[in-house]
């Protein structure tokens, strides 16, 4: 049996759990997902570019978490000021925005933590293993609570998109 939360759209007449629930993911849910998924791609290379071409943890941490940082006021800056609800449905655009920043930062900030390990081929190889686990982490919730998103393709897309991203950083970072 399949255990995802399967959501109706919102122009179907629903009872008002059902409605709620994707009030939820409309409001909360698809904005933290789109941080997370953000932080964890976007900051991936220049955290690595720093780390290969320093070989320094510090030098890393620094990069990484001014990159997740920068992504995260970015990131909330846009979401609140895109719209304002009242046309999507969306809700308060100013909570949507702290969420999306929330997600941004974590996504970013997770796989920059591991060079606070001061031994820089133990903390790079601890943060490749933390952006693979974040890079399943979100297909899994995206296959979870977005209907008709299959588990393969989502891991596909998400794994494809972390990938080049991360290529990006080795390349610049080993040049």
């Amino acid at each position: 049996m399949d255990s995802r939360q399967h959501l109706p759209d919102s122009g179907e007449g629903t009872d008002d759990s059902r409605s709620g629930s994707n009030d939820f993911l409309l409001m909360t849910g698809q904005p933290g997902l789109l941080g997370l998924s953000d932080g964890s791609i976007s900051t991936l290379a220049p955290l690595f570019a720093a780390a290969l071409s320093t070989g320094s943890s510090r030098v890393a941490l620094l990069v990484g978490l001014s990159a997740a940082i920068g992504a995260a006021i970015s990131m909330a800056a846009s979401e609140a000021l895109s719209d304002d609800g009242k046309l999507t449905g969306r809700g308060n655009p100013w909570r949507r925005g702290l969420v999306t920043g929330t997600g941004t930062l974590l996504g970013g900030g997770l796989h920059s933590l591991p060079f606070l390990i001061p031994q820089f081929r133990v903390a790079l190889t601890v943060a490749m293993v933390v952006v693979a686990v974040e890079l399943v982490a979100i297909a899994w919730v995206r296959w979870r609570f977005f209907p008709g998103v299959s588990v393969g393709s989502s891991l596909l897309q998400v794994t494809v998109a972390g990938a080049l991203v991360f290529a990006v950083g080795l390349i610049l970072g080993s040049s």
